[in-house]
């Protein structure tokens, strides 16, 4: 069943779909009508924005009224001096409110939201005291009230030696704690040595006894003994690299389970050490707000609460994150002092993240500093010196170095010192080595990340995963030395893992404690294994399924088909591009008796549906990988090569082929039809539009071009003909005057065949560096006598 999505509502009314030329809303509940179902539920009369009611006493009732037949209790009406309303109704005017909204374009298996596109629009004038827009209001100056409460910096409430006495303190139990582990290891590393030395040692007096009773039993010839002595020798040697291996396998398995104790005993100590560190900024904070009367008006009423001292409970949060944030952008300011700091050597946490946060007015900020920091220092890659001491610049990051400290525990323990709430969740995850299909039955896909308490509620965070490299940078500064800074230098990441949506977030992280979903409705294990396996990418390009039946692994029908269908918001129509690739599951092989298993698979696109529907070729499983990417017309028509990146992968199974398949003609890879030749060159068919046609021994296919291009090319395909021969097949014209261009087929024999269009803009044909002629749309034809 098709979903609309924002930008396509139904209407409440009548229950069709309701576009934005033609759209009243969003109303009470984000419903919409269509101008012309814009009237009272009980008499007809037509309404505008200013003249429409909603039902005050049911929150269920949706419909709309005029003044005379909105419902009441009691006599009366329902005017200005009712009390239900007059806090609306005091609401200060405006006369510009340009706010964002969202709706739920489709529900998962679990009747969940998910995925939907996160679009901005702008709604022109509205009257702020419109009681239809109350709700709207009370989310946007809620939002407006988290970002402008600017606290503070730190230094005004909290001492920077006092906070660095505390870390000194913490310091000295890391110390201690490192201590202990080396002492572990060169317990441990002493008790491997003897235990193989003792082995080692039996033996090696085994073989030599044995030698020496064979030596006994022989007749003292030279020959012998210089046979049993060789033997001896390479059996010892043999022993030898035997007990060395060993020796290996268990300092490795005793290393693993070593590092997994050290681990967990690091995360206890920073657990231990960030409760401290922000029980002592509390503390100070609320001195302060005290003593200042921060939160206190002159009337004594208080403004919007202050950051919880106390961790609140795990809770779905009240605001999406586009209503945190629209774009990345909005703070280049304070990515900028992250990457500056980052470049810069600093010898305490507390130096370091007063560097970092000292600017930050909001804890939206003092999260995104953090994260920003953690993902420019590219950790991974990071070289230290042997011999680093943990009072020396990078000694801070030691913990790294050992591997004793996460991502995530080092986030947690930078927020602390910024005064932020922040706890580390462990699951599983679709990471890397992941399938659709596999089931998390062991520690393989066993993952950590971080929720932060900000804007008033939990989200997520994952700083291993929105971590990038430089890009464009000739080499990674060595630790210590600092970056000059070039126009060509940027720093990737993902921004999708910062204040991820759980409804997002879901798809790929699954918590051990199902309140740390931060669902409305916690969803299982099985669950999450048939969710979709989907890429940040996919939310990025606010892609969504239109079908709730999709899943991971979908099932093919008797006749070995299966089609996956993936809908795509309004505005990105024109310049997504998609691209796939079938293989065998359990392999990497993508062809069968020769022939390439994409031709098995038919992409398409109506709409803003692209389907891939897939023809498996022989029974079994297969990997269907959908690629996408953002693209302009002007960077499409250069012919130049682009980079397309995963956004879902499915696992195809036919567990039953009843018929034998055909794959499709030998075209040019991408989606069959003419709609991507409309959207990216301006071609709209005149004669057919679908991408299936059915003709009979002649065909004729005309487009209107709506952008001058030139230079049109034809190709003919057909299983078994060799596309050279038919070429003489097809040929085209076109007719300058009316702007059409005309391509004429004949068809030597019966059957399927496929035919690729090609042409070049107009413009790259008069200059100097002339454009490739570039593949715009193909059909596929199915040729008979009896069409």
């Amino acid at each position: 069943m098709y979903r609309a999505n924002f930008y396509e509502s139904c209407c409440l009314r009548c229950g069709q779909i309701v576009y934005q030329v033609d759209r009243v809303g969003p109303l009470k509940d984000f419903t919409f009508f269509h101008s012309g179902c814009f009237k009272c539920a009980v008499c007809g009369t037509k309404l505008t924005l200013k003249t429409y009611y909603n039902n005050q006493h049911s929150s269920d009732d949706k419909e709309v009224y005029c003044s005379g037949h909105v419902p009441k209790i009691g006599p009366g009406h329902l005017d200005g001096t009712a009390v239900i309303i007059r806090s609306a109704l005091n609401v200060p005017k405006t006369s510009n409110l340009n706010e964002r909204t969202t709706t739920i374009n489709g529900t998962n298996n679990f009747g969940q939201t998910l995925n939907t596109p996160q679009l901005e629009y702008q709604y022109g004038r509205f009257d702020a005291t419109a009681l239809h827009i109350a709700h709207a209001l009370r989310a946007t100056e809620l939002h407006k009230a988290y970002n402008k409460a600017r606290e503070k910096p730190i230094e005004f409430y909290l001492d920077k030696d006092e906070q660095t006495r505390l870390e000194m303190k913490h310091r000295k139990e890391e110390d201690d704690l490192y201590r202990k582990f080396m002492r572990q290891r060169e317990e441990e590393d002493r008790r491997i040595k003897n235990e193989i030395r003792d082995e080692w040692e039996k033996e090696l007096e085994r073989l030599i006894s044995k030698f020496e009773k064979e030596m006994s039993a022989k007749k003292k010839r030279s020959e012998d003994t210089k046979v049993l002595t060789l033997r001896l020798q390479q059996e010892r040697d043999d022993l030898e690299k035997n007990m060395t291996l060993r020796r290996e396998r268990k300092k490795e398995s005793l290393t693993r389970k070593l590092l997994e104790h050290e681990r967990a005993a690091t995360a206890a100590l920073v657990e231990k050490q960030s409760r401290e560190m922000l029980e002592l900024i509390n503390e100070k904070r609320s001195q302060y707000m005290m003593a200042e009367s921060i939160y206190l008006e002159p009337g004594g009423q208080e403004e919007l609460a202050p950051y919880p001292s106390r961790a609140p409970s795990p809770a779905p949060p009240s605001l999406a994150k586009y209503h945190i944030y629209s774009h990345p952008n909005e703070f280049a300011q304070i990515d900028e002092i992250a990457i500056s700091v980052a470049q810069e050597d600093q010898k305490t946490f507390t130096d370091l993240v007063r560097q970092l946060v000292g600017r930050c007015g909001s804890d939206i900020e003092k999260a995104r500093t953090i994260f920003r920091w953690i993902t420019v220092k590219n950790l991974n890659t990071m070289q230290f010196d042997e011999n680093l001491r943990g009072d020396t610049p990078m000694g801070l990051l030691r913990g790294i170095k050992h591997g004793t400290e996460s991502y995530h525990v080092l986030f947690k323990r930078l927020c602390s010192y910024a005064g932020l709430h922040c706890v580390v969740i462990k699951g599983y995850s679709k990471s890397a080595g992941y399938q659709p299909g596999i089931p998390f039955e062991d520690n393989r896909f066993r993952n950590s990340w971080n929720a932060v308490f900000v804007a008033g509620s939990w989200r997520f965070v994952q700083c291993n995963w929105g971590a990038r490299h430089l890009v464009n940078a000739k080499e990674v500064p060595k630790t210590g030395s600092k970056l000059v800074k070039t126009d060509s230098l940027r720093y990737e990441y993902d921004d999708h893992y910062f204040l991820t949506d759980p409804r997002e977030f879901i798809y790929e992280f699954f918590p051990l404690q199902p309140e740390w979903q931060l669902l409305k409705t916690s969803i299982s294990l099985q669950d999450f294994e048939e969710l979709p396996f989907v890429r940040s990418l996919f939310f990025r390009y606010c892609l969504y399924f239109p079908d709730n039946n999709t899943k991971a692994v979908m099932y093919t029908d008797a006749t070995g088909a299966a089609t996956v269908r993936i809908a795509m918001p309004s505005n990105m129509q024109s310049s997504l591009i998609f691209h796939y690739n079938l293989k065998f599951y359990d392999s990497d092989g993508d062809s069968y008796d020769g022939v390439s298993l994409k031709r098995f698979v038919m992409q398409s696109v109506v709409g803003n549906i692209v389907s891939f529907r897939v023809h498996a070729p022989s029974s079994g499983s297969f990997l269907l990988d959908i690629f996408a990417n953002a693209v302009t017309p002007r960077e499409y028509l250069t012919g130049e090569p682009m980079k397309f990146k995963s956004v879902c992968k499915f696992k195809i199974v036919c567990e039953d082929l009843q018929t034998v398949m055909v794959p499709l003609p030998d075209c040019a890879s991408g989606e069959w039809g003419p709609t991507k030749a409309t959207r990216l060159f301006g071609l709209i068919p005149v004669t057919h539009q679908e991408a299936l046609i059915f003709a009979g021994r002649e065909l004729e296919i005309q487009f209107r071009m709506s952008c001058p291009l030139t230079d049109f090319m034809a190709t003919l395909h057909k299983n078994g003909l060799d596309s050279k021969r038919l070429s003489k097949y097809v040929t085209h014209t076109i007719i300058e005057s009316d702007e059409i261009v005309i391509f004429q087929l004949t068809f030597p024999e019966e059957g399927q065949y496929g035919l690729d269009i090609y042409t070049r803009d107009f413009s790259g044909s008069s200059s100097n560096e002339k454009h490739l002629l570039t593949h715009s749309c193909k059909y596929l034809i199915n040729s008979s006598k009896r069409n």
